[in-house]
């Protein structure tokens, strides 16, 4: 038996390397839909982040500590954000947190983040109130009303005076997106001639389908997600529904064209990000993606790497991790240079930044157009 002096002297050398080890690090923390409903955001955005903090260690880390990355799976469940920060801030001490893609989930976080005084970073939640919820709370993705603006001007500019509506009415972020593109659209000479209703998870939109169809729209504006909007597309398709379908940057996912087949070809929808765009900033994520996971970035890929790249930068500035130094790093952020465009944030804590417009055809995405903002 090894004598209790030798013991107590191990246990204190084991616990001095331990501590030394956790001192060489700063903790970041991360939430996302890696399972259920929403996983392809969660999983592209995740990819995206943890590239991002794989560059910055390779090339020596932040403040001369390397990041590490404290990712937890939400399951696309309400109720598991705020359980996931929580522990993140309490259990991880992490120095700030970068999540999530869908708004309802963010805005589960974001009032844990600001009560302890831990800045968070969306990737993607574009709904307004995210980053009104405080100070503490930013995003590295345009908002809703730029969104649904920009839907609004190009359905105008194409000749579509009446569109239908059909909203998924358990998502702050399509309620919202709706929202603006009917202001703007009835504003400026359009018409809105039925609004339609659903809830994610919904597998049968016939009834509304039917409904809109008798309105005879000139285009259909569905601003939800994927996984709904592909069997939308079919069933409208099955209807003998020819017009255009427009969405949102919640059209992004990797089965969107897998279960839609060709039936969204000649819809157009809003984004972040286009893996076509020849700049070489784009061209060389795109190929840095593609050699560490064997696919083309998305935009919440582009979007996950852009939030840990500004958080990063942020920390440099700050000198420090400490809460409210970092704070108003992240929130002094002007033109950095994004993989989705070069982003300022504004006074609210909002990105300032182009949208994309895709369209789709033969079952692939096509680049359309760039709006700046």
């Amino acid at each position: 038996m090894l004598p209790s002096t030798f013991l107590k002297t191990s246990i204190a050398l084991l616990a001095a390397g331990t501590l030394a080890l956790a001192q060489d690090e700063i903790p970041v923390g991360e939430f996302a839909s890696l399972t259920g409903g929403s996983a392809s955001f969660g999983q592209s955005s995740h990819k995206g982040t943890a590239l991002a903090i794989d560059e910055i260690n390779a090339g020596g880390g932040v403040l001369g500590k390397k990041l590490k990355l404290i990712f937890e799976d939400d399951q696309s469940l309400a109720g598991q954000p705020a359980t996931i920060v929580r522990k993140l801030i309490s259990q991880d001490k992490v120095v700030a947190v970068l999540g999530e893609v869908a708004s309802s989930k963010s805005l589960e976080a974001a009032p844990i983040c600001q009560q302890n005084k831990v800045p968070m970073i969306s990737p993607a939640s574009t709904n307004p109130k995210v980053t009104e919820v405080g100070d503490y709370i930013f995003r590295v993705c345009f908002i809703d009303p730029f969104q649904g603006t920009v839907m609004s001007k190009f359905a105008l500019s194409k000749g579509w005076k009446k569109v239908a509506i059909l909203t998924d009415v358990k998502q702050d972020y399509s309620v919202g997106l709706a929202e603006f593109f009917v202001k703007h659209f009835n504003a400026n000479g359009g018409q809105v001639v039925k609004e339609q209703k659903y809830s994610t998870g919904d597998k049968d939109f016939k009834a509304q389908l039917t409904s809109i169809k008798v309105t005879k729209p000139d285009a259909i504006f569905i601003p939800g997600y994927y996984a709904e909007v592909s069997l939308i597309a079919r069933q409208a398709k099955l209807l003998g529904i020819k017009v255009p379908l427009l969405g949102g940057d919640g059209w992004v996912g990797d089965s969107l064209l897998k279960v839609a087949g060709t039936a969204l070809d000649g819809s157009f929808f809003s984004c972040h990000f286009s893996a076509d765009d020849k700049s070489p900033s784009t061209q060389g994520f795109v190929d840095k993606y593609k050699a560490k996971y064997g696919a083309v970035p998305d935009d919440m890929a582009a979007l996950g790497y852009d939030s840990a790249m500004i958080l990063a930068a942020a920390i440099k500035t700050a000198g420090t991790t400490e809460g409210d130094k970092l704070r108003v790093a992240i929130g002094a952020t002007k033109a950095h240079k994004g993989i989705t465009g070069t982003i300022t944030l504004d006074e609210k804590r909002n990105a300032q930044k182009p949208a994309v417009i895709l369209g789709i055809g033969n079952g692939a995405f096509q680049f359309v157009e760039t709006v700046a903002p």
